[in-house]
């Protein structure tokens, strides 16, 4: 497998850098796990979430990005994160092929916990 940048969409590559950009807070061109790692916290001011929810989703988020390239010490650089993600998306099918747990769904279920208010499994418009 070959990765070339020149091969994705250009709406794609926006879309990509966008979201970067997003977790960059101080953009710096580097996403470091600290910066990652405000957004559990950000959580708890939108909808009241739990410090156990919080630290839930901060564990997600530390292994989700983790397994995405972010290094917990050096964070990871914009002019890698379009191959990065591409590495992930390959890696989440081989995880998938072999039956071990997705990343992504780690990820959201811990999101997905804090929405269910009623702890049912779902999310309804009142929550």
């Amino acid at each position: 497998w070959q990765f070339h940048v020149e091969d994705l969409h250009p709406k794609q590559l926006n879309r990509l850098y966008k979201r970067f950009d997003t977790f960059d807070l101080d953009s710096d061109g580097r996403m470091d796990m600290d910066e990652i790692l405000y957004w559990p916290d950000r959580m708890r001011q939108l909808v009241n979430a739990t410090d156990e929810q919080v630290d839930n989703m901060r564990a997600a988020c530390y292994t989700f990005f983790l397994n995405k390239g972010v290094d917990p010490e050096k964070g990871l650089l914009r002019d890698d994160w379009v191959e990065a993600n591409r590495v992930f998306a390959e890696a989440e099918r081989e995880r998938e092929r072999r039956g071990l747990p997705s990343m992504i769904a780690l990820l959201s279920d811990s999101y997905y916990d804090v929405l269910d208010d009623d702890g049912d499994g779902t999310v309804d418009v009142d929550e």
